[in-house]
């Protein structure tokens, strides 16, 4: 893989690219047969979210740079594939087209461009501040992971219904970045994390209670505007309580057992998402 590319994280990119998509979808609710108008729409939000966190992901290895040479020898800033310089310039025109390509579907669907100018200063606030901060950071990071899900039903217009969604997303993530902390706890430096303030047993409580919210939240679409007799009902409750059940096994085991716990709640996300997806069916 070219070094530019590593540094952008794509991996990363591609899921909130898809949360987009799934967002919009789900809150268009018409499958995959919806407009060509829409899919304008929905497409440009995705490649704007998209291009915003490979910004974040840049600008999170140029600030870091000192600390990953000792963390993480291998990235491409520390071992010079990409230079410093080149690397700031890309955060700028990552960011700048995040906000070009989304200005069509912001002339059309205002919310938008708050929901962007919110994830942006929230970002920046993390990388130049907040992350330092541990839970503080957790908390960001989780809120833009449900940002990307409002982002894309904004874009078709409709982002109340995707705040149940958003809100799963925000307490899984919060979860999964607590569970992260007590992993790194040993060689955490700089940063006043959870684990480090209150301890792995006080942690593992704060990880438990965020899925067991996250498994109560899931139950409101069904209650709200999914029926459970439908085929986008029955398709909901087998991949969401399978997600559940995943969630589940990641926060059993805690505070052992820690690289099961985030392999297990990578899994559920991605679980999750699908059945997300299976919502725009209804």
């Amino acid at each position: 893989m070219h070094p530019a590319v590593r540094l952008v994280r794509p991996a990363n990119v591609a899921v909130s690219f898809a949360g987009t998509i799934v967002g919009g979808l789900v809150a268009r609710g018409s499958g995959l047969v919806p407009s060509a108008g829409f899919w304008a729409l929905v497409l440009l939000a995705g490649l704007s979210t998209a291009c915003v966190t490979a910004a974040g992901n840049v600008l999170n290895d140029v600030l870091d740079l000192e600390i990953d040479r000792t963390n993480h020898p291998d990235r491409p800033l520390v071992t010079g594939e990409v230079p410093f310089e080149a690397a700031r310039a890309l955060v700028v025109v990552l960011f700048l087209t995040g906000l070009v390509v989304a200005l069509p579907v912001i002339a059309v669907a205002p919310l938008v461009g708050v929901i962007l100018a919110f994830a942006v200063l929230a970002l920046l606030g993390y990388e130049l501040w907040l992350k330092s901060l541990g839970f503080v950071g957790n908390l960001v990071v989780a809120f833009l992971t449900a940002m990307v899900f409002l982002y894309g039903g904004a874009a078709a217009s409709n982002a109340t219904v995707l705040l149940p969604f958003a809100g799963m997303a925000f307490l899984a993530t919060l979860s999964r970045e607590v569970i992260k902390d007590m992993e790194d706890v040993s060689g955490d430096v700089g940063r006043t994390t959870l684990p480090k303030t209150h301890g792995l047993a006080f942690s593992s409580r704060v990880a438990r209670s965020s899925v067991v919210a996250a498994v109560v939240l899931s139950v409101v679409p069904l209650v709200w505007f999914v029926s459970v007799a439908s085929v986008a009902g029955i398709m909901y409750v087998v991949l969401v309580g399978t997600a559940d059940l995943i969630f589940g096994e990641s926060v059993r085991h805690l505070p052992a057992r820690l690289h099961h716990g985030q392999t297990m709640s990578k899994l559920a996300m991605t679980v999750a998402l699908f059945a997300f997806l299976a919502v725009a069916f209804r």
